[in-house]
């Protein structure tokens, strides 16, 4: 059965254009959208196509003429933004007869909002940093000494580590906080934010430790399948630069706990600290994340595994070969821009 699958807000994420082409195996095609014809990505695909904004009325229904033209079998997002749109609309989506692989409301809500999944977290019994969205709030924590700086401050609704800034003393909070604020009217994260615009920006502990990256997988129904886990080597532009692949049981609690209590669809990227030997729990993004490819180089062929699901395949085994112990980093490379 042929398989057509459209990556929207497809960007600079080549190597998955790239991983998924190369798992298809000429079954079908992979094709990416995005609003600007310049994105990497566009080049890579079987088929570019432009659209407009994801915050434009016409976007969707420039998306479902995009399914029955090309005959769509799956739409994969591939930006943190655009995950609470195509949630809301997915049924509407699927009527057009492609599968969204995306998670429900609820939890694109709780990942979106970091507020949310600093509560979402705590609730479900695992360490996460302590998390406020007041100055006020952060200066009675830091009498009562439950909490010290440095801090980290960014925007609440945020994505790819845009507008993070680290406070050191009451005096650069004060200045971070302002900066933050009135960055946040300008950036493409507003329309995110005007929710809650005065609660718009979070202050949280600065932990110090060694981060690592889980790509944590449910299948298209939200049951477990595993956790694939690297430790980071370096990060550049608030993605992973350099990892290692781990494989620890510790790490497999920890995402076994988040995927039965979260339900997520498909891949969610996630970040933890090990701080004194706890870990900590930080972002939860349910979608392919910046650091997949060092899970799939290490032996999770994910791409794979949703093409077996479309096809309506159950045994995935032959597709997860992910060993510890092997070190990739990232290079930039040129491409030319039909």
């Amino acid at each position: 059965m042929a398989i057509n699958i459209l990556f929207t807000c497809a960007g600079r994420r080549n190597y998955l254009i790239n991983y998924f082409k190369e798992a298809m195996k000429g079954r079908g095609l992979i094709i990416a959208a995005d609003m600007s014809n310049s994105a990497p990505a566009m080049v890579d695909a079987d088929l570019a196509i432009l659209v407009p904004s994801i915050y434009d009325n016409n976007y969707i229904e420039a998306l479902k003429k995009i399914i029955i033209k090309h005959s769509i079998t799956a739409i994969v997002s591939l930006n943190d933004l655009e995950l609470p749109i195509l949630s809301k609309h997915k049924s509407e989506l699927e009527n057009t007869g492609a599968k969204v692989i995306v998670s429900s409301d609820n939890v694109i809500d709780i990942a979106f909002d970091k507020v949310k999944t600093f509560s979402f977290i705590q609730q479900i019994k695992l360490e996460t940093p302590k998390t406020y969205t007041t100055i006020l709030d952060v200066k009675d924590a830091i009498k009562s000494k439950t909490l010290s700086f440095p801090l980290v401050v960014k925007p609440r609704w945020g994505s790819a580590s845009i507008g993070i800034d680290f406070a050191n003393s009451f005096e650069e909070l004060e200045l971070v906080f302002k900066l933050q604020q009135l960055k946040l009217k300008k950036s493409i994260l507003n329309t995110a934010s005007k929710e809650d615009f005065n609660n718009a920006i979070i202050m949280q502990e600065k932990l110090d430790g060694t981060e690592f990256g889980l790509d944590i997988l449910n299948d298209f129904n939200g049951n477990y399948i595993g956790t694939y886990v690297r430790e980071k080597l370096s990060m550049r532009s608030g993605e992973t630069d350099k990892a290692v692949s781990v494989i620890d049981p510790k790490f497999e609690t920890v995402g076994k706990i988040i995927s039965d209590n979260l339900k997520h669809i498909g891949n969610l990227d996630c970040d933890v600290f090990v701080v004194k030997n706890k870990l900590y729990t930080l972002e939860l993004n349910p979608r392919f994340g910046g650091g997949y490819p060092f899970s799939h180089e290490a032996g999770i062929n994910t791409a794979a595994i949703y093409i077996e699901w479309l096809n309506g395949n159950k045994d995935i085994s032959q597709f997860n070969n992910y060993k510890a112990g092997l070190a990739f980093s990232k290079c930039d490379k040129m491409m030319r821009i039909n």
